[in-house]
């Protein structure tokens, strides 16, 4: 779920950061890779314990926000460490990345673009590869529009009439479904396993499955997500109870899984996130349709 905290980010942005009270840990010193094209590079990472007293320096003077560590792992951007926080105050929660110098002495905040002559190809490719939602479109379309989203998150709720105000305008492009179910909401993961499901045994009907769930947001819980869930697959032409049975089978969640890993892959931190032919857009209710539009258009294309 993606929150505006301007005065957390003003704080970050105008820090640009001490970061290191301690030297790492060896233990955090790691090989890895996000992506199996990305060769495997030793880098230093700040511990858990470097980044919460950091974070605690930042943000301790105001104990209305809390915050916690997601992840820390090697960036794409070859050197540096990327440290995923979850900051919570109480009109809601935004992640935030920081990427740390491999002295361990400074970071920064914001959005490491992809660069090159095709630098969306990478991303696009990865997703050609890896896309296992529900779609709709022809599949040989020259655009294809992949949507990473979560069906508790009020921002996908909110971006979802430009969605579909994008589709109704494109609609020679694909569209694929994308379930990333936020480990922060407590029936997100239940709902895309209803979803997929619903969406294997009736396209036409999984469309209207998210629209219906969206609508009934504020009144599902963790307590009554399968009486709600099972209701709304029947009332969209699915029966309820095949879609509770198939949501609880262990290949569901897999299928879910590998959406999230997907995601994971290609760089997605919050939900809604929108790629056009490999294009990452972050914000789609801030970006006006026609730009949205353009850039469908353009990808169609082939970006000339």
């Amino acid at each position: 779920m993606q929150h505006h905290f301007a005065p957390l980010l003003i704080i970050l942005v105008l820090g640009t950061v001490l970061a290191a009270q301690q030297k790492p840990k060896p233990e955090n010193s790691v090989s890895a890779a996000r992506s199996p094209e990305k060769a495997e590079t030793s880098v230093s990472l700040p511990s858990e314990e470097t980044v919460n007293s950091f974070l605690q320096q930042m943000f301790g003077y105001d104990r209305s926000i809390s915050w916690k560590v997601s992840s820390i792992r090697p960036s794409e951007a070859q050197g540096l460490g990327e440290v995923t926080v979850i900051l919570a105050k109480e009109q809601g929660q935004q992640s935030t990345v920081l990427y740390v110098t491999p002295d361990g002495k400074h970071a920064l905040v914001g959005e490491v673009l992809p660069f090159g002559a095709r630098p969306f190809d990478p991303a696009k490719e990865q997703l050609q590869k890896g896309v296992n939602g529900i779609s709709r479109g022809p599949a040989n379309a020259p655009a294809t529009i992949v949507e990473f989203s979560d069906l508790q998150c009020p921002h996908c709720k909110a971006a979802q009439p430009a969605v579909e105000k994008l589709l109704d305008e494109e609609p020679n492009a694909r569209f694929v479904f994308q379930p990333f179910p936020l480990a922060s909401h407590d029936w997100a993961a239940k709902a895309a396993a209803y979803g997929d499901c619903v969406g294997r045994f009736n396209n036409e009907a999984f469309w209207k499955f998210v629209n219906a769930v969206y609508t009934a947001q504020s009144e599902i819980t963790q307590a009554n997500a399968d009486e709600k869930l099972t209701a709304i697959a029947t009332q969209n032409g699915v029966k309820g109870t095949d879609a509770a049975a198939c949501a609880a089978k262990p290949e569901t969640k897999t299928r879910i899984d590998r959406s999230v890993e997907l995601g994971k892959v290609v760089d997605v931190t919050g939900t809604p996130t929108l790629f056009i032919n490999g294009r990452k857009v972050s914000n789609i209710s801030g970006t006006p349709p026609e730009i949205l539009k353009a850039m469908v258009d353009f990808a169609a294309k082939g970006g000339r």
